[in-house]
């Protein structure tokens, strides 16, 4: 058995692990309890706790939160009750410290390195985190276990939002549900105001897809493009004035926007906001600071999704986040928004360098995160997509201007070759986030 060298800390970075540290905290845990023992036996009981580590970690390495799960457990099963009673304790009101600093969510350079890891070895002990692994998972027929299992994470984490919000208190009078283009918001949105109404909590929707200036006053780029990702493409002040009043218990006339023309419509719908509701936003730039400048913070709760996948192939590389998203738009975009596949790959970069300018440097601000890559989405997405990449690849070679989506096609292609793809789509619920993308939802979108 090897030496235990290195841990993860919350924030995902690697550190040297440190015997004595675990000593001087399972000591400080008797001190606080009149435990009945000294230095010695902490010591004695360090090296019990880095024993179990090696034991139950010896093909990973260990987290913060791993090895103060077996502090408790060597303490509990040598005797000493209340030393563990005591360290549970001291966890538990340095979590809530943590808890109540703005941005529950640590992130370094806009990665949260501590959920991705999370996310990696959820997907290994489901053995769905290669592209290897997926297509033995097909080949034994297993895939609709997988299907079952993705969506029981992906459950579990909108009632830990939910939960999240509820412990917030009566404070919070708008819930913004934010990420980045095709992470699941809507879905998410309707899954966690199904878990806060069984506890009482009334919901209104504040559609923000309404308040779009008309599409011909955006510019366009020499394609012919316009460039509606950016949240100057909202009607900013007119939202920050409709919050405030909504707030205050005032009645406001909301504008419509149609999709299909480009067009708003002013004072087209009424609403008021009752005393017992909370407004809920699902918005793209959500987290954007101007985007809600009229509602106090104390008064937010914000909400991140993202396709925090881990999947990989043979050469270690690993399926990009913003592939992943760009994939489920493009089906989404070609039965509900009439857009073709290639319009959508080519429209991206819009998307991207909106993404990385307005939403993905906010993450370190939010107050919880939920993860919505679903492993078992990819050879369905192979099956619906993988003929298109070739022509596109085909189509912008060399076209200097189009460089970006013939380099994300090519990625895509060669990524998603070897992988198998899968037709039947009877074992994806009709609640899935997925279906918010292939079509077939219960849901209203």
């Amino acid at each position: 058995m090897g030496a235990l060298k290195t841990i993860i800390k919350r924030d995902g970075q690697l550190v040297m692990y440190d015997r004595p540290r675990i000593a001087n905290a399972i000591f400080k845990a008797a001190a606080a309890s009149s435990g009945g023992f000294g230095f010695d036996e902490a010591e004695r009981l360090a090296v019990l706790v880095e024993k179990r580590t090696l034991e139950s970690y010896a093909a990973q390495i260990p987290t913060v939160e791993d090895l103060q799960d077996i502090v408790e457990s060597v303490l509990m099963e040598n005797g000493h009750i209340k030393v563990a009673r005591a360290y549970i304790i001291y966890r538990q009101k340095r979590s809530e410290v943590r808890e109540t600093k703005r941005g529950a969510v640590e992130a370094t350079d806009n990665i949260p390195y501590k959920l991705i890891y999370e996310v990696l070895r959820w997907n290994m002990e489901h053995d769905c985190e290669s592209i290897e692994g997926i297509n033995s998972i097909i080949e034994e027929g297993m895939y609709p276990d997988l299907v079952h299992a993705c969506e029981n994470r992906y459950v579990n984490e909108c009632r830990a939002a939910g939960k999240r919000v509820l412990d917030h208190g009566e404070g919070v009078r708008l819930i913004i549900v934010a990420g980045p283009s095709s992470s699941g918001k809507t879905t998410t949105t309707i899954k966690m105001e199904d878990q806060l109404s069984r506890h009482g909590k009334k919901l209104r929707t504040f559609h923000v897809d309404n308040y779009f200036y008309d599409l011909e006053m955006h510019p366009k780029d020499e394609f012919g493009d316009y460039d509606y990702e950016t949240p100057q493409a909202l009607d900013i002040a007119l939202i920050n004035k409709h919050l405030e009043q909504l707030l205050a218990g005032r009645t406001v006339m909301m504008p419509h926007y149609d999709f299909h023309t480009g067009k708003r419509t002013l004072n087209v719908h009424e609403m008021t906001l009752a005393d017992d509701e909370i407004l809920l936003m699902d918005c793209l730039h959500g987290l954007y600071s101007d985007m809600t400048r009229s509602v106090p913070d104390s008064q937010k709760f914000r909400l991140y999704i993202e396709t925090l996948g881990q999947l990989r192939n043979k050469q270690d590389e690993f399926m990009r986040w913003a592939d992943h998203r760009l994939m489920r738009r493009m089906i989404r975009d070609s039965w509900s928004r009439n857009h073709s596949v290639l319009e959508t790959l080519t429209h991206w970069h819009y998307v991207r360098k909106s993404e990385l300018q307005y939403i993905i440097p906010f993450i370190g601000n939010v107050d919880f995160v939920v993860n919505s890559a679903m492993p078992y989405e990819f050879p369905v997405l192979k099956n619906k997509l993988f003929h298109h990449f070739p022509k596109a690849i085909e189509c912008y070679r060399t076209d200097f201007k189009r460089q970006d989506a013939y380099l994300r096609a090519q990625r895509v292609m060669q990524f998603l070759e070897p992988l198998h793809d899968f037709m039947d789509h009877e074992c994806i619920p009709d609640d899935s986030l997925f279906r918010e993308f292939i079509g077939g939802s219960i849901h209203t979108y």
